[in-house]
């Protein structure tokens, strides 16, 4: 199967099939059982629920295609750097958002080649909305209401609109180390709206034009953002580690990903800004 539509729309309704599962499980508020992994991070039942469904589908989807999942087997890296091309998954994306019960959690399925995120679906079970991005083709946001194209915004449009640079940052993670970042933007460019928000809704929020910088000052998985990554990238945006080098995957033995940014609008010079 090539990478197309057609690819893309089966991702999409498998994800939506994983996203129904993590739902019963979260109408059962009472009766949700939270174990912790050897990493200390929780996990539920939901999180093994969506992966039960997504593992063995993707897994033939694509002959050949492995798939590396949050909640699977990781193969060490001796095998991974074989992998020309392989599926991505968090089966759940925001497993402390599950557990408050604040519906900003997500499931991500992204195709890497060759480093690059070049599909990704973020499906987020509470709303409905699914992100999807495809290399070459675009970024669309798929609601109740059918689908609609979506893209970064740029800083010029912001500014002569005379709305406000739209940063969005984590709940959990490194609201401290984004203190004089915001600084530094608000001098540049005025005044500055900070959104906090769990899971790669983050990143969707910057394809979607709805911010303009997500700065991830704190550790993440790969699984974490591959999927949304696409999603910004087909949108118009980028994501950048510190050194402003393209955020690339199963580059290394570790599956954590450098500190990093996720920016909107390529055209403006965040360097001057972001290397300070």
């Amino acid at each position: 199967m090539q990478l197309d539509q057609a690819l893309l729309d089966k991702v999409v309704a498998l994800s939506k099939q994983a996203g129904e599962a993590i739902l019963k499980v979260y109408a059962d508020a009472e009766g949700m059982e939270i174990d912790t992994k050897a990493d200390d991070s929780p996990v539920t039942a939901a999180d093994l629920a969506a992966h039960a469904i997504l593992e063995p589908v993707l897994t033939g989807l694509l002959d050949g295609v492995p798939v590396l999942s949050e909640e699977g087997k990781v193969p060490d890296f001796a095998t991974r750097s074989g992998w020309d091309r392989y599926w991505i998954i968090d089966p759940l994306d925001g497993t402390k958002e599950f557990i408050k019960r604040n519906g900003e959690f997500t499931v991500n399925v992204a195709l890497v080649e060759n480093g690059e995120p070049v599909l990704g679906v973020v499906h987020v079970p509470v709303l409905d909305i699914t992100y999807t991005g495809l290399k070459g083709v675009g970024a669309e946001k798929i609601t109740t209401d059918g689908r609609q194209a979506i893209q970064t915004r740029r800083i010029a449009d912001v500014q002569a609109s005379g709305g406000s640079v739209g940063v969005v940052a984590s709940r959990s993670h490194g609201a401290e180390a984004v203190d004089a970042l915001l600084g530094r933007i608000g001098n540049a460019l005025g005044e500055v709206e900070l959104k906090n928000m769990g899971s790669s809704l983050k990143l969707c929020l910057v394809a979607e034009g709805a911010a303009d910088l997500y700065p991830r000052l704190a550790l993440t998985s790969e699984w974490d953002t591959a999927a949304a990554q696409a999603v910004v990238e087909a949108a118009g945006g980028t994501v950048v580690d510190i050194d402003l080098n393209l955020l690339r995957y199963n580059q290394k033995d570790s599956l954590l990903n450098p500190f990093f940014y996720v920016i909107g609008d390529n055209s403006y010079d965040w360097e001057s800004l972001l290397r300070q």
